[in-house]
């Protein structure tokens, strides 16, 4: 497991996701350097694991996160932020491109980010669950785009991506006031999909989601979000135009040849899928089609046996069907 100071992860490797828990130094989450340095070697880290496809980012403490630590940074970079010369303002530029990586990683990541906020969401923080990809809340989040009091122009992603989640309207109330929005209000603007009545039921809920968009082909949701941050910053026919290049490159996945064949009731059409599975269809295909697969191929293409063996979650799951299939085999030809 990779080891970092601000963050905790925990992996659900049976379900294909993992949390990852905020542990600042204090109760409130300060985001200290240790975040700032840390968050692209987590994104890193995560995305290097190959069977994580979603990932909930949350906080076990009294508060999501309140943002940047003020102090700490003034007394870290003082020296750059105030450099009087043309070279001591690069650095600062390097600095801060240096912060914004992180949450451009998350924004670019095959990896669907669900945020899961209680609790304080201010400055920095409201940056974190806007480069997420879903947002859910329990009922005593309190959302600020604080850097207006505090004489910044924030400068990590609330700007860029609030827009396009809550409108440009609610985007320049929260950024022109500075003010607290509540959980109902924030979800009123878009920012929130659910809100849930405490800490607890939200980090389960939040598991919950995690599960139900891992359970869908990674190569789907990677062009899903592909084509949602591509239209971020073009027309719908642009738009259009790119996820008609996006399927004729990457329509045919192993998949969609599996689910046409399910659907059609065929098993011969499983046969050209199965000669590409070897000892990988563990790793290709989740659950309920590794089930599938082996009971309608093994009449059809029952040459090889057992080259895997499908166990625990993956039995359960059909069972859970009605079918009472027991763990099977997977053949290969």
């Amino acid at each position: 497991m990779g080891q970092f100071n601000f963050f905790e992860i925990e992996k659900q490797s049976e379900n294909r996701t993992a949390t990852v828990y905020l542990n600042g130094p204090d109760a409130r989450n300060s985001m200290v350097w240790d975040f700032w340095k840390e968050l692209p070697e987590l994104v890193d880290y995560l995305e290097r694991d190959s069977n994580i496809k979603c990932v909930v980012i949350a906080s076990r403490k009294k508060s999501f996160s309140i943002g940047l630590e003020l102090n700490e940074f003034g007394e870290k970079f003082g020296d750059i932020i105030q450099g009087a010369t043309a070279d001591k303002r690069m650095e600062f530029l390097a600095l801060i491109q240096q912060m914004q990586s992180g949450f451009i990683k998350m924004m670019n990541s095959r990896i669907v980010f669900i945020g899961a906020v209680h609790k304080h969401c201010i400055g920095g923080a409201l940056d974190l669950i806007c480069a997420c990809d879903l947002r859910l809340a329990a009922q005593d989040a309190s959302v600020s785009l604080r850097e207006t009091k505090v004489a910044i122009v924030a400068d990590m992603c609330s700007l860029n991506r609030l827009p396009s989640i809550i409108g440009q309207g609610n985007t320049r109330l929260m950024a022109f006031t500075g003010s607290d929005y509540s959980a109902t209000k924030c979800q009123d603007m878009g920012l929130f999909s659910e809100i849930y009545p405490d800490q607890e039921s939200l980090h389960q809920a939040a598991q919950n989601m995690a599960t139900e968009v891992a359970a869908n082909p990674g190569i789907v949701l990677r062009g899903v979000k592909e084509q949602l941050n591509y239209m971020e910053r073009h027309t719908p026919e642009e738009g259009l135009n790119y996820v008609a290049v996006w399927n004729a490159a990457f329509l045919d996945s192993g998949h969609k040849r599996l689910a046409v064949a399910l659907f059609q009731g065929t098993a011969n059409l499983f046969a050209p899928v199965v000669n590409q599975l070897e000892l990988r269809a563990a790793h290709l295909f989740d659950g309920l089609a590794l089930v599938a697969l082996a009971v309608d191929c093994h009449a059809s293409v029952g040459q090889k046996e057992v080259v895997h063996t499908v166990v625990g979650p993956v039995g359960a799951e059909w069972n859970a069907l009605g079918h009472g299939i027991e763990p099977v085999r997977v053949f290969a030809v």
